[in-house]
């Protein structure tokens, strides 16, 4: 039994800024190599805002430990123009809920609020040097494919059919 709960949570709650802000500073730390300034840290958020994360195209699931502390959080939308497509967001496990299994609990629950979006197939973008991240993705059915508008700056793209009969990982 896991020691967490997923459930679908208002991207606009409280402290989600602060939460996509800590997203942010780690992936500066990792893919840059050095902190982001305030001032990056607000405009990667003016180009990408989170709000697409919530209803009716999106939804955002929050991991909580049994106290209610945020272990992680994953958002989902479905993109502009591409029918049928869903895009896995902003994945990401907090250092206190690493190890245990989250990042594979976040994925699923996320592939599931994509079918429950009418979504038939996922896909996500992410860094070279998010080796984990991009392991999670291959382990669980989603295989290398070729960039999608609307990520930014991913180095390598995924996808995954979720329609009846495809690997559910």
């Amino acid at each position: 039994m896991p020691a967490w709960t997923i459930d679908e949570e208002p991207v606009t709650g409280t402290g989600v800024d602060e939460l996509m802000a800590q997203y942010f500073r780690e992936m500066g730390l990792r893919v840059l190599g050095r902190p982001v300034t305030e001032g990056e840290l607000r405009r990667v958020i003016d180009e990408d805002p989170h709000s697409g994360l919530g209803p009716p195209h999106g939804t955002f699931l929050v991991a909580r430990d049994a106290g209610g502390e945020i272990l992680g959080y994953a958002g989902v939308r479905l993109l502009p123009g591409v029918p049928a497509t869903a895009e896995l967001k902003r994945m990401f496990v907090r250092p206190a809920g690493r190890g245990a299994g989250l990042g594979r609990g976040l994925l699923r629950a996320v592939e599931a609020a994509a079918r429950r979006l009418g979504a038939s197939r996922i896909v996500c973008g992410t860094n070279t040097e998010l080796a984990e991240a991009r392991a999670l993705y291959t382990a669980h059915g989603y295989r290398e494919t070729g960039p999608y508008d609307g990520h930014g700056k991913a180095e390598h793209w995924y996808a995954k059919p979720l329609g009846e009969g495809a690997a559910r990982g």
